[in-house]
């Protein structure tokens, strides 16, 4: 029985990430300009970031917003510190 759980655990580990890069790949093949031309650089960037929900190109800094006491920020705050962690965009 522990094997199996092993086992599944392992296989479960290598099948979450390959979702990812699934979308992000979709996401990049859509990347492209009004003319259809392929986009590059921080305008790819936004592009997939926007396909993707906000979850392909996440520096972390979701996870950074927490109070000093280590407590996750909510409404304002959040967006504030969000906002700050990503160079103020």
């Amino acid at each position: 029985m522990k094997k199996i759980i092993i086992a599944l655990s392992i296989a479960l580990s290598f099948a979450v990430p390959s979702f990812a890069f699934a979308d992000q790949a979709a996401c990049e093949a859509k990347a492209v300009s009004k003319e259809g031309k392929p986009l590059y650089g921080a305008a790819k960037d936004a592009s997939i970031k926007k396909c993707m929900g906000g979850a392909a190109i996440d520096n972390g800094c979701e996870a950074k917003a927490v109070s000093k006491d280590g407590k996750p920020l909510y409404g304002a705050a959040k967006a504030a510190s969000i906002k700050k962690c990503e160079g103020g965009k």
